[in-house]
């Protein structure tokens, strides 16, 4: 591996730690906030930009995500994050709901998505099976799903590779 190689290897590498180490504590200073709130904290992503961006995905379990809530944990985390003087640069933070085009990545989205069409990617015995249905039912362990078929598919939890919510035209 020649010099230049190398020492690129070692500035990602370090960048990737770096992000990883933000990443989490944004997630200890944003989840009590977002708590508070009365929503959950979904993710939360460093993209390293000309200015730094940090996004925390928040969600509720029953309603859609309030934009003044949304403000209001910016705020918050906001001034913690300049407060501790955690980064070493400026940064851009951004709180919203994941949206429509992220999958489903915490259970507690399933059931006020029940109604709605979903495309579900799960294993069965090494197997991965893709089917697309309205979500019938979600209980703690699993979710019904309702294909045109009309032949109810039972997907218990821990199959679920990915589930994405088919947005309506």
């Amino acid at each position: 591996m020649s010099t230049g190689r190398s020492s690129l290897f070692f500035v990602l590498r370090d960048m990737i730690l770096m992000s990883s180490t933000i990443i989490n504590t944004v997630k200890e200073i944003a989840q009590p906030i977002v708590e508070q709130e009365d929503m959950f904290l979904v993710d939360v992503e460093v993209k390293n930009a000309k200015i730094q961006e940090i996004w925390v995905l928040v969600d509720t379990e029953n309603e859609g995500v309030d934009l003044d809530a949304c403000a209001r944990v910016s705020k918050e985390v906001s001034y913690i994050l300049d407060k501790k003087d955690l980064l070493s640069k400026a940064y851009r933070l951004n709180v919203s709901s994941p949206g429509l085009s992220r999958p489903l990545s915490d259970r507690r989205q399933y059931p006020k998505n029940q109604g709605r069409t979903a495309k579900v990617k799960y294993n069965i015995n090494g197997e991965y099976i893709t089917v697309e249905g309205e979500l019938k039912t979600v209980t703690d362990s699993q979710i019904e799903l309702k294909p045109e078929d009309d032949n109810l598919v039972v997907i218990p939890f821990e199959n679920i590779v990915e589930t994405k919510i088919v947005p309506k035209i």
